[in-house]
């Protein structure tokens, strides 16, 4: 049976389940502040709704050049290194956003390690389909 981005679904697969969790907690803070659309000023609303739509601006198409990556003979240990990185990272934006709308640690190093990943696996591709 031929293995397909194997490593990368694990990572999928965990990043998947944070982005449940952080539309649940969109969910709980527009039933809080009676909020369907939009954030109406609601501060607690619009981190959550930034951390959800941060995570869904940056993951898929990260995952996708991991997936091909894997794909097309990538070294596994660096998808692992990537993808945990990229996990790690996540999750570092999303706390750091839920302390603070303005510059914390978690969104700072959060966001420069998602885009050092992203950056990694572009690069990653090129030289792959180049060689």
């Amino acid at each position: 049976m031929i293995q397909w981005a194997q490593v990368t679904a694990l990572y999928a697969g965990i990043l998947g389940l944070m982005l449940v969790v952080y539309s649940f907690q969109v969910t709980r803070e527009r039933r809080r502040s009676a909020i369907g659309l939009g954030d109406g000023g609601d501060a607690r609303l619009r981190q959550a709704s930034r951390a959800q739509a941060n995570f869904a601006e940056y993951v898929p198409l990260t995952l996708l050049l991991l997936a091909l990556y894997e794909m097309n003979g990538g070294f596994v240990f660096y998808v692992h290194i990537m993808g945990a990185a990229l996990v790690i990272a996540r999750l570092l934006h999303a706390w750091g956003l839920s302390q603070s709308e303005g510059v914390t640690f978690g969104r700072y190093y959060g966001t420069a390690v998602t885009w050092l990943v992203l950056g990694a696996a572009a690069t990653a591709n090129i030289i792959q389909s180049l060689t």
